[in-house]
C-alpha cells in the first residue's frame, strides 16, 4: 500500500511540476543514432543544395567580373530581367487579393461547395506546369477556342506578355491562400464579431482586427508566391514562344544561353536567380522567427495589459 502511494505521489509530482520535460522514445535512443541522422541530413544538404549553389556562382565568375556583368547588361538579358520583374509585379498582387478573399471565405463562412473551392485552389499543385501552359494555348491560341475572336480584334495573348502573366498567375495562386486558410481558421471569428458589435464596419474590422492577426502569414505567402513567379519555367515556356528580347523570362533566357554554349552568360543569369532565391530564403526565415517570437511574447504580455 505504501509502495503504491509512493508511486502515485511520484507520478503526480512529475506531472505537477511545470517545465519538467518527460523523456520520449526519441531521446532514449543511443547518441550514435542521433548523430547518424544528423550526419545523413547534413550530407544530403551539402551534396544536393550547397555544392550545386556554390558551383553556379563559381561558374558565373570563372571568366572574371567583366564577363559576368557584361552578361547581365546584355540587351536580351536586361529584357528578360525586366519581363520577370513585371510578371511578378502583376501576378503577386493579384494572387494576394485572391488569397485573402478565398481564405476569408473558407475560414470565416460555411457555404455549399467549400470543399470544391479548396480542391480548386490546390489544383495547380497537382497539375503539371506544362499542362497549364497547354491549357492557355488551347483557349487563347490561334487555333484555340478564343483564337479567331482575338485575332479579329488584333489581340494577342499566347506568345506574348499577357499569356506569360496568365500562366504565372495560374501556377502561383495557391501560395497565399494556402498560408492564410489554416491561420484564419485557427483564429476563429470572435474578434471580428466583437468589433462588429462595437460598431466597426466591415472594412474597419478587416484593417484593424483581421489584417494585424494575419500579417506575417500573409507576408510569408507573398514571398513564396514571388519566388515561384520569378522562377517559373514550364508553363511560361509553353506560352512564351521564346521570342528573344520580347517574351523570354530569366529562366528561359538561361536555357537559351546554355543551349547556345554561352556557359558563362548562362551561369551569370542563373546566379542572379539563385541570389534572389537566397534573399527569399532570408526573408522567409526572418518572418518565421518573427512569428515565433510574437507567439511567445504575446501570452506573457497579456496579463500586464489587463
Amino acid at each position: 500500500m505504501a509502495g503504491a502511494a509512493t508511486s502515485l505521489a511520484a507520478s503526480t509530482s512529475a506531472v505537477a511540476v511545470p517545465g519538467r520535460a518527460r523523456k520520449t522514445a526519441a531521446t532514449d535512443e543511443h547518441p550514435a543514432i542521433k548523430w547518424l541522422l544528423i550526419g545523413l541530413s547534413v550530407t544530403f544538404m551539402v551534396l544536393f543544395l550547397i555544392i550545386p549553389l556554390v558551383a553556379v556562382f563559381c561558374e558565373a565568375f570563372r571568366k572574371g567580373t567583366d564577363v559576368y556583368f557584361a552578361a547581365l547588361v546584355e540587351p536580351d538579358a536586361v529584357s528578360a530581367i525586366k519581363l520577370t520583374l513585371i510578371t511578378a509585379a502583376i501576378a503577386v498582387p493579384l494572387n494576394l487579393v485572391f488569397g485573402v478573399a478565398a481564405a476569408w471565405a473558407i475560414a470565416k463562412f460555411d457555404f455549399r461547395g467549400k470543399s470544391v473551392l479548396i480542391t480548386l485552389i490546390d489544383l495547380p499543385f497537382s497539375v503539371s506546369p506544362v499542362v497549364a501552359g497547354l491549357i492557355y494555348v488551347l483557349v487563347f491560341g490561334l487555333q484555340g477556342w478564343l483564337g479567331p475572336w482575338l485575332q479579329a480584334h488584333d489581340l494577342k495573348v499566347v506568345f506574348a506578355v499577357p499569356g506569360i502573366i496568365l500562366a504565372t498567375i495560374f501556377v502561383t495562386f495557391p501560395f497565399v491562400a494556402r498560408e492564410l486558410i489554416p491561420l484564419m481558421a485557427a483564429q476563429g471569428n470572435e474578434e471580428e464579431e466583437a468589433a462588429l458589435v462595437l460598431g466597426a464596419s466591415g472594412w474597419q474590422t478587416f484593417w484593424h482586427v483581421t489584417l494585424p492577426n494575419i500579417k506575417w502569414g500573409l507576408l510569408y505567402g507573398v514571398i513564396l508566391c514571388n519566388a515561384r513567379a520569378m522562377g517559373e519555367f514550364g508553363a511560361v515556356s509553353v506560352v512564351s514562344g521564346h521570342v528573344r528580347g520580347q517574351t523570354n523570362t530569366m529562366p528561359l533566357h538561361v536555357e537559351i544561353l546554355y543551349n547556345e554554349y554561352q556557359f558563362a552568360a548562362a551561369f551569370a543569369v542563373a546566379s542572379l536567380l539563385a541570389l534572389l532565391a537566397l534573399v527569399t530564403l532570408g526573408l522567409k526565415s526572418f518572418i518565421e522567427w518573427k512569428t515565433r517570437r510574437e507567439h511567445e511574447v504575446l501570452p506573457l504580455e497579456a496579463p500586464r495589459e489587463a
